[in-house]
């Protein structure tokens, strides 16, 4: 329950905190469709009390909030050497507490990882570090956590239903087919398990001993869930998913990138699948015991859905697979905002048009809040805020030559508060959470679109800086010149150079891959061509150039091999004329690093001349590669 955790000792009146509904687990139980259909609609209804309540009392909410954080971790370091003294009102608070970036945090968050149990940061143990997909000298970001904040995940998640009753009622009567991976994991050198949050949170009490829920009735067991073997976990998800496809009313997975590529998958192996719903037996290829007798449970022999699925994959076109394999779907659950969006028009090919859902908005620094009108068009999805979640406050953007950019630290002070933003404004997010964080730059630039009660609802506009993204990964500018600048390193020995570069993505394949548009520059004479070869290193040397994240994807298939396309000479200067015609200013034009607009990557295709591959995955393994120097 929210606030049960503190201290009797904390001197805040925490009756006045909502009290958050229990999350809707139940024991399997044999009971009549009116009793269990009674229970539901009384927990739904409590659910939806809870978001009522909390956004229409959201100020006050986020001052209990903040006075809870700051009172838990009175003795905490940090707090103590900004001369907080205990004190917990905002003012104090934001005069005393530097707004920060991860930058300004990672000597406090290395002593952890080393090893210091110390309170630096959080009065209370930091249980593990959730890796979050942005980056910090190419290594993934560490973000410290506490065993509580589970129960804080788990709260947004049980409202996540009840919401979506509203519009599509009867969804407990069916299954969720969802593809949901865990990742791998590493342990610092003082011992703290590393891994993403979902990966923590699949392997928490709270997800896998979770008694039973009508909402949360998956077609995947948990043990091809928690299956460390990415094939085994996605042929075993698949088939379990195709078994039962009369009972799938809601299909998705985390990313619309995952989604697709799972797809691909079926798209690939659907003759071992079938075969296998055929005779009832499970390929050779699964040799997770765990996962075989998971499976087996629902793998029977049913030649005639493995002859009707067979027929379908075989047609001629994929389009609408979803809803012919699965005839009752009623919508994709992917997240298709911020550069997700790049896959809408593939998931409306495969799903024949069905609604595409984003259901909540998280990070690894915090879950935020939820879509409360989940059927609307992707261009339109808006998250409310759960002010129980976090303290929340906002860093206003301004336009700047094209540019966004926050203001300055001289007005830190006058940061916004959750119910203070203005409609149509955007603002940076910055958190205070439970775990550590003390108003931290998150990095998501957000718009307001609306109010839910006194609680804002935001748009999500894009991840501050980043210029591609496939999957989770998240290449900045800087990044991606240094990369493209260490590839390119590869040209003098042949006389060449580096005139001008552009980059793009290409999701036209699945998975998606970086392809980097070159114009080179030949000096004269006797100078051999340049080998394929060398240019297939070029490509590999940009990659190896790229953060973990990044490299981690090309390991395990959730990012294609990196493309670099060279552009016959004078292409750039028709980009810029181009760039002219359309109203740009010729004394303000600069090449772009990263093009998204289809006439502009018209353009460049037009006029490559040659394309190579990187040959080989780069390197990479879990966790930082400065843990492993000693050993």
């Amino acid at each position: 329950m929210f606030g049960a955790t503190l201290e009797k000792s904390i001197a805040i009146d925490s009756a006045a905190m909502p009290e958050a509904p229990k999350h809707l687990c139940h024991e399997a139980k044999e009971l009549d469709d009116g009793g269990s259909n009674s229970s539901m609609i009384q927990e739904n209804k409590r659910a939806l009390e809870y978001i009522e309540e909390v956004t229409r009392n959201a100020d006050e909410i986020q001052e209990k909030v903040l006075a809870e954080i700051l009172c838990c971790s009175a003795e905490a370091e940090y707090l103590q050497r900004h001369g907080l003294d205990a004190r917990t009102d905002r003012i104090t608070f934001k005069k005393l507490v530097p707004v920060v970036t991860y930058e300004d945090l990672k000597p406090h968050i290395d002593r952890i990882a080393n090893g210091d149990t110390s309170p630096i940061l959080c009065s209370k143990p930091i249980s593990e570090f959730l890796t979050s997909s942005g980056t910090s000298g190419g290594e993934r970001k560490l973000m410290p956590t506490i065993e509580e904040e589970q129960e804080r995940r788990s709260l947004l998640y049980s409202l996540l239903m009840p919401v979506m009753d509203q519009f599509v009622p009867g969804l407990e009567k069916g299954k969720g087919m969802y593809f949901l991976f865990t990742k791998s994991e590493a342990k610092t050198p003082g011992g703290l398990l590393a891994r993403p949050v979902l990966t923590s949170y699949y392997k928490s009490s709270q997800f896998k001993n979770c008694k039973y829920d009508p909402y949360t009735n998956y077609t995947s067991p948990n043990e091809t869930i928690l299956c460390p073997h990415s094939f085994q976990s996605m042929y075993s998800q698949l088939l379990c998913g195709l078994c039962q496809n009369e009972e799938v009313l809601r299909v998705g997975a985390v990313f619309a990138s995952g989604f697709i590529r799972a797809l691909k998958f079926l798209e690939k192996h659907f003759l071992c699948l079938c075969n296998d719903i055929r005779t009832g037996t499970l390929d050779a290829k699964i040799t997770d015991p765990s996962v075989r007798e998971a499976v087996m449970k629902f793998l029977k022999p049913n030649p005639t859905l493995a002859d009707f699925i067979e027929a379908e994959c075989l047609k001629g076109s994929w389009k609408g697979i979803i809803t012919r394999i699965w005839p009752n779907t009623k919508y994709v659950d992917v997240i298709v905002t911020g550069t997700m969006s790049q896959y809408i028009p593939i998931l409306d090919y495969y799903s024949n048009g069905l609604p595409l859902v984003c259901t909540m908005y998280a990070s690894s620094e915090c879950y935020f809040g939820l879509n409360l009108n989940p059927l609307c068009d992707p261009s339109e999805v808006s998250y409310t805020l759960i002010p129980t979640m976090a303290y929340f406050e906002f860093l206003p953007v301004y336009q700047i030559n094209g540019h966004t950019d926050s203001i300055s630290n001289l007005d830190h002070e006058h940061l916004v508060d959750l119910v203070d933003v203005k409609l149509n404004q955007e603002y940076e997010l910055v958190v205070t959470t439970y775990a550590g964080l003390y108003r931290y730059r998150v990095g998501d630039i957000l718009r307001v679109a609306g109010f839910k009660n006194k609680a804002p609802q935001f748009n999500f506009v894009c991840r501050k800086n980043v210029v591609l993204s496939i999957d989770s990964d998240k290449t900045d500018e800087v990044e991606l010149h240094n990369a493209v600048k260490n590839g390119a390193d590869y040209l003098p020995e042949f006389g060449a150079s580096l005139t001008e570069y552009t980059s793009c993505v290409d999701t036209s394949t699945i998975p998606g891959h970086y392809v980097v548009y070159w114009e080179i520059n030949r000096k004269g004479g006797q100078i051999p061509e340049i080998p394929s070869c060398v240019f297939c290193d070029c490509c590999l040397a940009i990659e190896e150039s790229l953060n973990s994240v990044y490299r981690q994807g090309r390991v395990s298939e959730c990012i294609g091999a990196l493309e670099i396309r060279v552009v016959e000479n004078g292409t750039f200067d028709k980009l810029m004329d181009f760039a002219l015609s359309q109203g740009a200013s010729i004394n303000q034009y600069k090449t772009p690093r990263c093009v998204t607009y289809v006439p502009i990557i018209d353009l460049l295709n037009s006029k490559v001349v040659s394309n190579y591959f990187s040959p080989k995955c780069p390197t990479w393994v879990p966790g930082h590669k400065n843990w492993f120097t000693e050993n």
